[in-house]
């Protein structure tokens, strides 16, 4: 049942009374998204701010009275194609929302996304980006970003803004006028008042702030003609100068701190990515802050409208988070101690005046709630658990293993065993990860948890060619290098009959993206080991993967990364049909700009001209994500059902 007030207020679906036992009742709790996507605070501390999920593939954003706890509804998105990926106050009055989806090209899918500002009314609402024209000489497909929220100018931003050169119709002058490229304007909100900071450049990538309003570096993407070769140029701006220097820092940046007149920068240091401060003094001195003889330093972590860097985080076992500031340290620790059933707390944003933070804590089995503590009562209030279905579930613990591939290199991974089970002789399932220059974390997971709650034993494996374990592990990475890869996902399986916790003759392989390439690959590599496959919006062929980016400015980055030659007809599921003698499940959305369905649409084809049994789901209007609480639930229903059927349950 719902734990507070708070709640009610919040939340637009009750709680279950009760433990769903049947496989209708299974899907639909997990299959349905997250109740609370994301939520924010106002710099005065009074007003919070949530993005909630509504009937099917609709959101809604609401605003609540941080004392109160009243909330009212302001806006909504359909989700048809499009839907709200976030909102966050600028001001007390004026807030900041960015809404995106997939639209049909010519043949092609294309992602678009738009930023607006509104009142907290949800009236007078504006696009922040270039308008779109008639004259417009190329596709508008991103607004931009905002790179400062310049907490000493409330209402005010610094947004690095995409722009689209025009063809002149006027017959007067030159043929094409206008701005192209990605430049730096100051936006005061309620009038809509544009100032430039930094011309738009063709070539510019990125840019960074100092968080007080200045602009202090920038990464500038090489190409050749109109395509990215995959190399970056950094340079950056002395204190109070308009000058561009080289960057000597080496690495990418990631931000800057004012106070300290530096760059954080993530940089190679014995093959794995480690976190340096680069002074901006044109000295070029850098110090070590953090690196880890295992796995990458993956990112830094920011808090409050200034974005001031509080620490940094990694990934081993599970995610952690290591703070500078020895307050924010201290009240972690007590944090921690509050709320022991979470091992991973969060600080989402902060008043103004610092005296209340908005937390997010989570666990591998449980899907988190937002917290909002006041620093000067102490008081720490539960605002919204983020599925509210699973609230009275008993989730299942995941445990970090290592299991020896054919090779006997220790490869990392994630065990999680049906709660009360024996753990023992089980039908078992193998979820391999996206990417594949990606990682699992141990942390809930939606679709694992599902499987586990059936009754099945789940191992995602961390495979050759995931990212966060440094330069040799990704290695050719997971298509050019998909023999390894494969190689240690099956691996994973025999590892499970090994010890066992698997029935061998009920094993299945389930993936999405990335992972339903492998969970198709491997059985076509391994056709008696697998009963089962469900492979969601999955690569089906390398060359189809690389000529579909043929119009796109990545093109030749995508044909990189994916490789040539006979290895790319071998690593090809659509290539291999034939050779996969389990019955397959296919799942794809329509409008799936990651991944086209006619990946799916042609591994159908070619399943069942090789005689076997193979069933594709489609999603209309949905994209790679399917992020739609309907579709998800109908998936996890199928699944289900198809699971049972070839290894029970």
């Amino acid at each position: 049942m719902l734990r507070n007030s708070i709640f009610a207020a919040l939340l637009l679906v009750q709680a279950p009374a009760c433990l769903a036992a049947t496989l209708e009742e299974d899907a639909k709790a997990f299959g349905t998204r997250e109740t609370v996507q994301s939520m924010d605070i106002a710099p005065s501390g009074k007003l919070l701010l949530a993005v909630v999920s509504g009937a099917g593939r609709t959101s809604v954003v609401k605003i609540m009275d941080a004392t109160t706890m009243e909330a009212h509804p302001i806006i909504m998105s359909s989700g048809n194609p499009e839907s709200v990926d976030w909102c966050r106050f600028a001001s007390d009055t004026q807030l900041i929302c960015s809404y995106s989806g997939n639209a049909k090209v010519d043949n092609d899918v294309a992602g678009f996304s738009r930023l607006v500002t509104l009142g907290i009314d949800g009236k007078n609402v504006k696009q922040l980006g270039q308008p779109e024209r008639a004259t417009d000489l190329g596709i508008h497909q991103f607004d931009g970003d905002i790179l400062d929220w310049l907490p000493d100018d409330p209402g005010s931003v610094l947004m690095q803004r995409n722009y689209v050169q025009q063809a002149n119709t006027t017959g007067i002058g030159e043929p094409v006028e206008g701005k192209d490229g990605l430049g730096v304007d100051k936006i005061q909100l309620s009038s809509m008042k544009v100032t430039s900071v930094e011309g738009a450049q063709k070539d510019a990538d990125s840019y960074l702030t100092d968080g007080r309003g200045n602009v202090r570096m920038e990464v500038i993407a090489k190409a050749i003609g109109d395509t990215l070769t995959g190399d970056y140029k950094v340079r950056f701006r002395r204190s109070g100068s308009k000058k561009w220097e080289d960057f000597s820092g080496g690495g990418m940046p990631v931000a800057i701190e004012a106070s300290t007149d530096s760059a954080f920068v993530l940089a190679n240091n014995g093959g794995r990515d480690a976190l340096y401060r680069v002074k901006l003094d044109g000295s070029g001195a850098r110090t070590l802050i953090a690196s880890n003889d295992k796995v990458d330093i993956d990112n830094v972590i920011r808090l409050g409208h200034g974005q001031r860097v509080i620490g940094y985080s990694y990934v081993d076992d599970r995610r952690r988070t290591v703070y500078f500031d020895n307050e924010i340290k201290s009240l972690a620790a007590a944090l921690g101690q509050a709320l022991p059933q979470f091992p991973e707390i969060s600080f989402v944003n902060a008043s103004a005046d610092g005296s209340k933070l908005l937390m997010f804590a989570y666990g591998d089995s449980d899907p988190g709630s937002f917290y909002l503590f006041d620093k000067t009562t102490k008081h720490l209030d539960e605002l919204a658990p983020v599925r509210v279905p699973l609230i009275s579930r008993q989730l299942a613990s995941v445990q970090a293993i290592t299991y020896p591939a054919a090779d006997g290199v220790s490869i990392p991974a994630y065990l999680t065993l049906p709660p009360g089970s024996t753990g023992k002789d089980l039908p078992a399932i193998v979820l391999p990860h996206g990417g594949p220059a990606a990682r699992d974390e141990g942390s809930f997971d939606w679709l694992s948890q599902f499987l586990v709650a059936r009754g099945y034993a789940v191992i995602q494996p961390n495979f050759r060619g995931s990212a966060g374990y440094g330069e040799d592990w990704l290695a050719k990475n997971g298509y050019q290098g998909w023999r390894t890869s494969i190689g240690d996902i099956t691996a994973a399986a025999k590892y499970l009959v090994s010890q066992g916790i698997a029935d061998p003759k009920r094993l299945a392989i389930v993936g999405w993206s990335y992972g339903g390439y492998a969970a198709l690959l491997s059985a076509a590599e391994q056709p008696a080991l697998y009963k089962s496959v469900v492979a969601i919006a999955p690569v089906t062929d390398l060359n189809l993967l690389k000529s579909e980016s043929n119009d796109f400015t990545d093109s030749a980055l995508v044909k990189s990364f994916v490789g040539s030659g006979p290895d790319t007809i071998q690593g090809s599921p659509l290539r291999r049909a034939s050779e996969i003698k389990a019955p397959v499940l296919l799942f794809h959305g329509d409008l799936d700009g990651n991944v086209n369905i006619a990946h799916s649409d042609k591994m159908l084809a070619a399943l069942k001209s090789a005689g076997d049994q193979a069933e594709l789901v489609r999603f209309p209007g949905l994209d790679h994500q399917l992020d739609d609480s309907d579709a998800r639930t109908q998936m996890l229903t199928k699944i289900g059902t198809f699971l049972e059927s070839s290894i029970g349950h």
